[in-house]
């Protein structure tokens, strides 16, 4: 099984390598790191990630996997990285993302009329790539998987190895990664957040909503 995924500039690294770790333990999965060129990516902390291969030289995939990240915006506009995940989705069997990654899916056209998650912060701007929000931090709709935000990239990936290989098998995983979450507060959700908590943070992705919204609305009016 050939697993794919997507990096372009500012991407952030935890909605990618999380997926990663797990994934990379499915049995007798190949894991192929993709950018648009082979010079190391900038993601939206102090790390760059080295590519394994180009959105030119890239096999064809089995699952397409796109994280999110600051760099969602700009890469929505930039051809190549959204003509590679719409060749790329055509294709696989499971077309998949993490976080804000959605709205790429979306803007190659993978997501019309598709139930889908991402990020809490900018659940309201599913419908302008064609998506419906769903609730839930892992959203499955026919051979489509789509995570929340960030953390909920493991999540997900335990979900599609299940899909693919069964629950015993990602529970294993699970196991040797001991993913057993137990965070020292609950103001991981919207719903079980701090009021004051919620606002600060609301505030901070108001603007990088609106630029988001922005960039979509200009897609959809070319």
């Amino acid at each position: 099984m050939q697993i794919g995924f997507v990096l372009f500039p500012e991407v952030t690294q935890l909605d990618f390598t999380g997926p990663l770790q797990v994934l990379c333990r499915l049995p007798g999965a190949t894991c192929h790191v993709i950018a648009e060129t082979p010079e190391p990516v900038q993601t939206d902390c102090p790390l760059k990630l080295v590519p394994s291969t180009t959105f030119d030289a890239a096999p064809k995939l089995d699952v397409l996997c796109v994280p999110g990240g600051p760099g969602v915006a700009p890469a929505c506009r930039n051809d190549a990285v959204v003509n590679f995940i719409r060749r790329a989705g055509a294709d696989a069997t499971y077309v998949t993302s993490v976080c804000t990654g959605a709205f790429l899916l979306g803007r190659a056209g993978l997501l019309e009329g598709k139930q889908a998650t991402t990020h809490w912060a900018y659940t309201e701007l599913l419908p302008l790539v064609g998506a419906v929000h769903s609730p839930g931090r892992v959203v499955t709709d026919g051979n489509t998987v789509t995570g929340g935000g960030v953390t909920a990239g493991i999540d997900f990936a335990l979900t599609l190895v299940a899909q693919i290989a069964g629950e015993p098998v990602a529970r294993t995983i699970q196991l040797a990664l001991e993913y057993d979450p137990a965070p020292p507060f609950s103001s991981g959700h919207p719903d079980t957040a701090e009021p004051d908590t919620f606002e600060r943070m609301d505030s901070f992705y108001q603007e990088r909503r609106e630029v988001m919204r922005s960039v979509l609305n200009g897609v959809v009016a070319s």
